[in-house]
């Protein structure tokens, strides 16, 4: 049975805040115990809920995201290393700090960031792009997720100044933010708190499965798997969600890209019209169906902002259909109203009206 979402075997679910709208207790009841050989496929695998959830069922499973953010916390899904482990790597990264290091400056960096505590997240920022192993992708993901965040009354958890903890505020609104309040970040020690928060998430872990994550666009990506998934259950991106690659430009810049925020969209699926998204959307269900068994299993979860009038289940029919795949839609139910506290989206957008229409289509391939 599933544990309690914060007991020591789902802790690694929740290594980083980030974009989400499945729970783990859903996806966990959705995937039915199978043969080794039902693999789970995710062509928009987020943070990776759908793998760990895959994890905790025994079941192999496959991930894709064009955001390097999410894939970098989605690969720690298939971590297999201990709190000890983790730290240890940290602690290496401070003991062999390379002769020159490149610290950003200005003043969002001046009022984010305590000198100290950025002068070592520089260092481990600097060692993680030269180490691509198991234990370094749960440090990294560790550090995304303590990145920024809000400040706590007993021994910090996050290290930057007050910020929130999902998205990144924009520098010039946080620089304005801190300065109004006269909040001067104070000084973490970045190892104690990797320290802290390894063991919190690495206390204990469910049995390794075989899997992987891979950064890309799945329009394009190269799928060499033959008729190996059994179920395919992933959450596109919203439409009329925008802000999915500028509100991580600070944990982009941590992964080694540019400290500009990039007010781009996402460059995995267009959102400026109806037509442009159906037609992008259909063509990833034909591809997928292509790396399916007969009878795999769909579930899509998905949903559009109040001010845009469209109906989310009528725009994943449609794309279904176009792609002429065989994708055969079984049941649509719409997705309760989840407290406020753990409904992330709201978060994001604090003075919109209503909250997010969101349906979970269900369908199967057919011959």
């Amino acid at each position: 049975m599933l544990p309690r979402r914060y007991a020591p075997l789902g802790r690694l679910n929740v290594v980083c805040p980030y974009y989400t709208m499945f729970l783990l207790e859903f996806l966990y009841i959705a995937l039915i115990p199978g043969p080794p050989r039902d693999w789970v496929f995710d062509p928009f695998c987020g943070r990776g809920t759908t793998l760990f959830a895959a994890r905790l069922r025994g079941l192999g499973s496959v991930g894709v995201d064009s955001n390097p953010v999410a894939a970098a916390i989605a690969a720690a899904k298939f971590s297999d290393v201990n709190s000890a482990t983790v730290v240890s790597l940290c602690d290496s990264a401070f003991r062999n700090p390379p002769a020159s290091i490149e610290v950003p400056d200005g003043e969002f960096w001046k009022w984010c960031y305590h000198p100290a505590t950025l002068l070592e997240i520089c260092i481990l920022r600097d060692f993680l792009l030269h180490d691509r192993s198991s234990r370094a992708k749960a440090l990294r993901a560790i550090l995304l997720g303590i990145l920024h965040g809000p400040l706590t009354k007993g021994l910090p958890t996050y290290l930057s100044n007050q910020m929130p903890r999902t998205y990144s505020t924009k520098p010039d609104a946080a620089v304005e933010y801190w300065a109004c309040r006269n909040m001067k970040p104070r000084r973490v020690n970045t190892f104690e708190a990797v320290s802290r928060r390894s063991a919190y998430i690495f206390q204990e872990l469910p049995p390794r499965t075989s899997g992987r994550v891979i950064h890309g666009d799945i329009r394009t990506l190269e799928l060499r798997w033959a008729r190996q998934f059994a179920y395919v259950i992933t959450s596109p991106p919203y439409l009329g969600m925008r802000c999915y690659v500028p509100d991580q430009w600070l944990r982009n810049w941590f992964l080694g890209l540019s400290d500009d925020v990039d007010y781009g969209e996402s460059k995995q699926l267009s959102l400026s019209t109806r037509e442009s998204f159906v037609r992008q959307l259909a063509l990833v269900w034909k591809r997928v169906a292509r790396v399916c068994r007969t009878n795999t299993r769909l579930i899509v979860r998905f949903g559009a902002l109040p001010s845009m009038a469209e109906d989310p289940a009528e725009l994943i029919f449609d794309s279904l259909k176009q792609s002429g795949a065989g994708w055969r839609v079984s049941t649509v139910q719409g997705v309760p109203e989840p407290p406020t506290h753990r409904r992330q989206s709201n978060q994001f957008f604090s003075t919109m009206k209503g909250s997010l229409r969101e349906v979970d289509v269900y369908a199967r391939l057919e011959d």
